[in-house]
């Protein structure tokens, strides 16, 4: 039987593909050292719901220059909740984590993306639609698409796991992303909460 290049290519796909590990991360919200758009303590948050139409845990793929795949990333949380944890944490940056029979506002949402991978560069992405709604009527007062994007520079094969570095860039464009939603000062002024610029530290 004649065995063309191509078979064996097909082969070494299929061989690579079943060597493909998974790696868990952690993205955490962690407080930029600039500053940051103060506000009123009026607000609680509410689970976010995952909108990616992946596994709730998939964040993305390692791939050679080829698109092969090498490795999964995993958080060891669902997404959704990540996301519902991040804004917690930048309201109370901001000072404006509520107890829940204080709040005036809820914040929730959609993640419509949050990956990474990397080809050639690592690369993280975040789009989450955030809602604030109105505790007391259920009304929506603000609905927006906000965005964050990291990229990294050119990865080289054998100078070790990209992996945290992926997780790094996710968590970075994820924080882009809340910072944006709460700092938008067309919300703020909407909702009548907007102070001015004060540091976060």
């Amino acid at each position: 039987m004649h065995r063309t290049p191509l078979f064996f290519a097909i082969l070494v796909v299929f061989a690579i593909s079943s060597c493909t590990t998974t790696s868990q991360v952690s993205l955490d919200y962690v407080p930029g050292t600039g500053r940051t758009l103060q506000g009123a303590a009026e607000f609680i948050t509410q689970p976010f719901v995952d909108r990616r139409d992946v596994g709730p845990n998939e964040l993305g793929t390692v791939r050679t220059q080829l698109g092969t795949p090498l490795e999964k990333v995993q958080t060891r949380v669902p997404v959704a909740q990540i996301v519902t944890n991040a804004f917690g944490h930048a309201l109370q940056t901001r000072k404006m984590l509520s107890a829940k029979s204080a709040a005036r506002y809820m914040v929730t949402g959609e993640v419509l993306d949050l990956h990474c991978n990397l080809l050639v560069h690592p690369y993280g992405y975040a789009k989450l639609r955030v809602n604030i709604i109105e505790a007391g009527t259920g009304r929506i007062v603000h609905s927006g698409i906000y965005e964050g994007e990291r990229q990294s520079r050119a990865y080289v094969p054998g100078s070790g796991t990209p992996v945290p570095m992926l997780g790094d860039l996710a968590s970075g464009a994820l924080q882009d992303a809340v910072d944006q939603a709460l700092d938008d000062q067309g919300m703020r002024a909407q909702l009548g909460g907007a102070r001015p610029m004060e540091s976060s530290s």
